[in-house]
């Protein structure tokens, strides 16, 4: 017990202690945070369909239907006729063959990544890949290699290295805390020299990069042999799914141990999800909105001092120091914005950011207002 004070200690001595803020109303751009309304420039939920009217009916109606719980894990008495229908309309959404549902895109990736990859396995993975990923790569049998962030040729040089007869490639699409986009043209190329598979974890693309919003499948010339996503962020959901040929998706369905051993997904979310990607469908300003945002933050900083280049809603603002970041995020908040200081060990100890996200419910007056805070302010912390 001594040792976990001396820890906790550590970490508040080093600005690194973080305390949970907890919300009372829906996340739309303006919110209710520990009893303050804010304008709230941090969440993922990109389209706003978290709180859209016909995704909320949908919920409602499934829970009248089907009730609260599922029941039961999916390969007992947990699958639905939603699930299924959710999983046919995600693999048509993303083009491929076959989706399957996980319960979070956490599960997903270690599911995946652990099921396939045994010891006979290299897996090659980018330094800034999200934890999921890296605890999937744990998880396995396989021997991870790390390759430099978004670095096409020390990923190619580290499998020539090694010249595997089994292996995968395994980047985030959009990462979780630069916003950058990876090189997956590249990549793509790499895997075919090398025959490896290449997996891609779309959970900040979905909804969000291609010009329907339909994420890697769209942007990149070339599709990804499995994608991994997350109904939890701009689809407004909750869960997460993979998507691939068929023979893949029937190999996980029988060897994904977090597929296997999880109770199923409710249906609430399930037919809360399949309605928003209906929407998306339907609804491609939505994504125009979003985009034209993400340009005109970009356009707005860049007038400050910060050199921003980003094409996701993910905006991170450099600040390096801990305590100033936090001090900024808390100025912030005095005047009604909410936007965290995201520290070490989520981000390199030195280079805190304040993680500012865009929805398409925000419009530039909001953008505006948040950028005239920061620069009144950056130079006074």
């Amino acid at each position: 017990m001594n040792s976990i004070n001396k820890k906790l200690e550590y970490i508040k001595a080093n600005n690194l202690y973080r305390k949970i803020k907890y919300l009372s109303e829906s996340q739309d751009k303006y919110t209710t945070v520990d009893g303050m309304k804010v304008l709230l420039m941090s969440s993922n939920n990109y389209l706003g369909l978290s709180n859209n009217e016909d995704v909320k009916q949908s919920a409602i109606e499934a829970i009248q239907k089907y009730g609260l719980g599922s029941g039961g894990s999916r390969l007992t008495t947990g699958s639905y006729d939603l699930h299924r229908k959710l999983e046919r309309k995600i693999a048509e959404f993303k083009n491929y063959e076959d989706a399957l549902i996980f319960n979070t895109g956490y599960m997903a990736n270690l599911g995946v990544i652990s099921a396939i990859c045994d010891e006979n396995y290299y897996i090659f993975s980018d330094e800034l890949n999200h934890a999921s990923i890296v605890d999937g790569c744990r998880l396995s049998k396989g021997e991870t290699i790390v390759y430099k962030h978004n670095n096409v040729k020390d990923l190619e040089n580290k499998i020539k290295a090694l010249n595997p007869s089994n292996g995968i490639i395994v980047s985030d699409s959009v990462f979780s805390m630069d916003g950058d986009i990876c090189n997956f043209d590249k990549i793509y190329e790499i895997s075919k020299r090398y025959n490896l598979l290449t997996i891609l974890d779309d959970a900040h693309a979905t909804g969000v990069i291609g010009k329907t919003g339909r994420g890697s499948s769209e942007y990149f010339k070339y599709k990804p042999d499995i994608t991994i996503g997350t109904l939890s962020k701009a689809i407004g959901s909750e869960g997460g799914f993979v998507c691939a040929s068929e023979s893949i998706i029937d190999f996980l369905r029988n060897k994904a141990r977090s597929f296997i051993f999880s109770t199923a997904l409710s249906h609430i979310v399930i037919s809360g999800a399949i309605k928003s990607l209906e929407i998306i469908d339907e609804n491609i300003q939505l994504v125009e909105k979003l985009s034209n945002n993400i340009s005109y933050a970009c356009k707005r900083l860049n007038e400050i001092g910060f050199e921003i280049d980003i094409h996701s809603p993910i905006i991170p603002i450099l600040i390096g120091d801990e305590e100033k970041a936090v001090k900024l995020s808390e100025l912030l908040l005095e005047n009604g914005i909410f936007i965290p200081a995201i520290r070490n060990p989520t981000v390199k100890k030195g280079c805190t950011i304040l993680r500012l996200t865009l929805m398409s419910t925000h419009n530039y007056e909001d953008i505006d207002y948040v950028i005239d805070i920061i620069n009144k302010y950056k130079l006074e912390i």
